[in-house]
C-alpha cells in the first residue's frame, strides 16, 4: 500500500486546521479595563459582553437590556452569578444599566477586568 497520499492528505488538513484554530478562539473583541489586582477565577458562569458601541451580548448572542432576567433564567437555571465584560471604551451608562439589570434578576455581577502586567515589572 502506497502511503505517500495518506501523507499528502493528513499535512494538508494539519495545515488547514494551523491557519484556521486562532479564528476560532473567540468571537467578541471586548478590551476589558486593565486594574493592578485582579482575582482569578475559574467558575463556569454566564458571560455579558459590552461592546464599545453598548451592544449587549450573552455569551457571543445578542440580547436586550430588558430581557437579560429572563434569558439568563432561561439558559442558565442554576446560575446565581454573572460575568460582566464591558470594553474599556464604554461609556458608564450602559455598565450601570446591564449591573442594574443584573442584580434586578437575582444575580450577583462580577465585572471582569484583566491585570497591570507593568506593575510587576520593577
Amino acid at each position: 500500500m502506497n502511503v505517500v497520499p495518506l501523507v499528502d492528505v493528513v499535512l494538508v488538513l494539519l495545515i488547514i486546521f494551523m491557519l484556521t484554530a486562532h479564528v476560532m478562539e473567540y468571537g467578541l473583541e471586548i478590551n476589558v479595563p486593565v486594574t493592578k489586582d485582579v482575582k482569578d477565577s475559574s467558575e463556569d458562569l454566564p458571560v455579558i459582553s459590552i461592546r464599545p458601541d453598548a451592544k449587549i451580548f450573552l455569551n457571543e448572542r445578542g440580547i436586550n437590556l430588558n430581557q437579560i432576567g429572563s434569558e439568563v433564567s432561561r439558559r442558565f437555571p442554576r446560575a446565581k452569578a454573572i460575568y460582566i465584560r464591558a470594553d474599556a471604551a464604554v461609556t458608564w451608562d450602559p455598565v450601570a444599566q446591564v449591573i442594574s439589570a443584573v442584580g434586578k434578576a437575582g444575580l450577583v455581577p462580577r465585572v471582569v477586568t484583566k491585570p497591570d502586567e507593568s506593575s510587576g515589572k520593577r
